[in-house]
């Protein structure tokens, strides 16, 4: 008889949600107008390496619609899909905490208040989460669950440079524990594929955004986006990006390693298909959904009937 200890898969945020909630939830992107510190000067200009002009926030709502018409149009693009369903009102857009206070306020409020509004979740940097906003976020969610997106991207120094992070790992480390400590959710998105980088640098950022405590976690694809210092960097064949099997590949070590506890808000990603550069097999949706399935979480064996989806934006 074999003893070896199986690893139980983590949840898929699909599962999780339906569990939660009891329904089919959709993410609706909003863009509630913010800039960023690594853009307005603050830290610097440039923005990171990867990071295009929309601020990752191609996908997101146009900024001059109010947040109630930006999730309104938001329903409507999933209405043939779902007509019961509730949604993740998620500022994706830029830094969703870099703005005042009273802002904020108002930003966060219309839209925990939409009344098919599940989850308030805000994509952000752990250098952006002053004691007065992590106030407003532990207020806001005692009326729906807050989630704050983190955008580590990795844990390695030289890493983090490489990309202009703009700020220490100890900036993590500080924004995780101040928002657990109020009870609010984490989720901590990083990178497979940035330059220097092999597969053990890859798992240490795995295990260690699940040590920190995050409830959650984002893994993305590094991809070359039009008009981004990281297409300069590949068009002088400074930077390569992953092939589809060595991701593949990847990507199941780090699941292997996720534990139960933590939610798996992404498999990887894709940008824009009008900006994508490379890599261009990504843009191909179905065809890696397929493969994650089959490969990574082994749908025809443990995860059986599993529902996974890539994030796509609007909807998880």
């Amino acid at each position: 008889m074999d003893n070896k200890k199986v690893h139980a898969m983590p949840k898929l945020l699909n599962d999780h949600l339906r569990e939660r909630f009891g329904c089919k939830v959709y993410k609706v992107a909003l863009n509630g107008g913010f800039t960023c510190p690594n853009r307005d000067g603050r830290i610097g200009r440039s923005g990171c390496i990867f990071c295009s002009m929309g601020g990752s926030g191609e996908f997101a709502g146009d900024p001059s619609l109010g947040i109630t018409e930006q999730i309104e149009l938001g329903k409507r693009r999933v209405a043939s899909k779902e007509k019961d369903g509730k949604y993740i009102a998620y500022f994706q857009a830029y830094t969703g905490t870099y703005a005042p206070i009273e802002t904020l306020k108002r930003l966060y409020k219309e839209a925990i208040e939409h009344p098919d509004t599940a989850v308030l979740s805000i994509a952000t940097r752990p250098d952006c989460l002053p004691d007065e906003t992590i106030k407003l976020l532990s207020k806001l969610n005692r009326i729906k669950p807050v989630w704050v997106e983190l955008g580590l991207q990795t844990i390695h120094e030289k890493s983090a440079a490489y990309i202009r992070r703009g700020y220490e790992l100890k900036a993590y480390d500080d924004a995780v524990a101040r928002l657990k400590k109020e009870g609010i959710e984490v989720i901590t998105h990083m990178i497979i594929g940035l330059p220097g980088e092999d597969v053990s640098h890859i798992l240490e950022t795995v295990r260690y955004i699940c040590d920190a405590g995050s409830d959650g976690i984002k893994l993305q694809l590094l991809h070359v986006l039009k008009g981004t210092d990281l297409e300069k960097e590949y068009e002088a064949d400074r930077v390569r990006v992953l092939s589809e099997d060595e991701y593949i590949g990847i990507l199941k070590q780090c699941v292997d390693i996720i534990p139960e506890n933590v939610v798996i808000h992404r498999l990887t990603g894709d940008g824009d298909k009008r900006i994508l550069v490379a890599p261009l097999w990504s843009g191909d949706k179905k065809h890696v959904l397929n493969r994650i399935k089959k490969e990574v979480l082994c749908v025809d064996g443990p995860r059986k009937g599993a529902q996974v989806q890539l994030e796509s934006f609007d909807e998880t």
